[in-house]
């Protein structure tokens, strides 16, 4: 255990003073950040023998939860640029050693969506491409994109040999004004672009190995890093999201506080909005509570030398986006009960309901194809769903 969550809980209200200008400015403010850095919640889940922490996957979900709460934004990012040091764990020392060799809490953006092409040469690949949703990339020293491989006439190989490619800052464009959007504008998740930039063979990690475990040997009797990828990845942002809505309960418990309606009803004494909000209470309650004991179960089941199955996968999966959506639909229940003074911008009430609604919309937490192939699994029938999505 480390004293992260303690560091963070201590400096909530920073973290809430910054939320909105974090918003105005369009990515996080130079305090927000350094409240998350000095915290050391991006290096839980980096090695030790390079300043990390190996955290406990439950202690870094909570982590990003308790910052989500505060801070949407901020909350988004950290569960975000959090889990990369997770994979970079898994990558060629030669990677680790200049990303972390001089500063321990460099932080690595993505994203993974392989909308690269990298086309081989000697010793590595031109990589070239442009990618949307590169969340925190303007505090962010390096990135990890997807790609696919390309022939000789530039098209994909078949079947799509998809990589993930590491990048230093000075090899990419951070394309500004491109984030531009209704919820967590203070993630500043940016395009990001390049043009035939030599990415060296030893910086680049196969996809679709990466997410059934063929690198777990470079890390070896280590639990943490015998997870799966898609697992650990779809944890965090589920975590993130989960915590906006726990913000969002907290922020309407306060505002219905001193709540009166137009025909004089008191909000904490009307038995239809009590009702409503002790079930939102507890809908957000048994999300988390799933949420982190299944990670918990996962983990243990790891420790005492099983592999993950593609089963325990999508049931995972399975219930982080059923426990998203279950909070996040209690939370906008109360919302919509909570009368025309809700929606003005000087109660957080809005910006806490936008921000639930954007993160919602992550590959992520989107349940419908996790919920199918879970089903189909659970019913005998073959995979449909590639197992980097799950």
């Amino acid at each position: 255990m480390t004293d992260v969550i303690s560091r963070l809980k201590e400096d909530a209200p920073v973290l809430k003073d910054e939320a909105a200008p974090s918003d105005d400015l369009g990515m996080l403010t130079d305090r927000t950040v350094q409240v998350l850095r000095d915290s050391g919640v991006v290096r839980m889940y980096q090695p030790t023998e390079w300043g990390g922490y190996e955290s406990h996957p439950v202690e870094f979900m909570e982590a990003a939860m308790t910052v989500a709460a505060a801070s949407p934004s901020a909350g988004w990012v950290t569960g975000v640029v959090g889990v990369h040091p997770w994979e970079i764990a898994m990558m060629d020392p030669r990677v680790q050693e200049e990303i972390w060799g001089e500063d321990p809490d460099t932080w690595t953006a993505s994203p993974y969506a392989p909308f690269g092409r990298a086309k081989p040469v000697d010793g590595g690949f031109l990589f070239t491409g442009t990618w949307p949703y590169s969340t925190g990339t303007d505090h962010s020293e390096w990135v990890i994109l997807g790609g696919m491989v390309v022939g000789d006439d530039g098209q994909p190989t078949m079947p799509p040999d998809i990589r993930h490619f590491v990048i230093p800052r000075t090899d990419y464009e951070i394309v500004e004004d491109t984030w531009n959007v209704l919820g967590l504008k203070g993630t500043g998740s940016k395009d990001v672009r390049m043009t035939d930039v030599f990415i060296p063979d030893y910086r680049v990690v196969d996809a679709m190995k990466m997410s059934n475990g063929a690198y777990e040997d470079r890390q070896p009797g280590k639990t943490l890093y015998q997870l799966k990828f898609p697992v650990v990845f779809s944890a965090a942002i589920n975590s993130g999201t989960l915590g906006i809505a726990q913000g969002a309960l907290d922020t309407f418990r306060s505002y219905l506080e001193q709540r009166v309606s137009a025909d004089g009803r008191v909000a904490r004494k009307d038995p239809i909005m009590l009702n409503v909000y002790a079930e939102a209470s507890a809908d957000v309650a048994a999300s988390r509570t799933v949420l982190l004991n299944d990670m918990r179960e996962l983990y243990d089941h790891v420790a005492k030398g099983g592999d993950v199955s593609w089963t325990q996968r999508l049931t995972t999966r399975r219930n982080g986006v059923r426990a998203v959506r279950r909070a996040v639909d209690a939370v906008d229940r109360l919302y919509k009960m909570s009368g025309a003074q809700a929606i003005h911008e000087r109660y957080p009430n809005e910006r806490y309901w936008r921000d639930m609604q954007s993160g919602l919309s992550h590959i992520c937490n989107v349940s419908e194809a996790v919920s199918v192939e879970w089903a189909t699994n659970d019913l005998g029938g073959e995979p449909s769903l590639p197992p980097v999505f799950a």
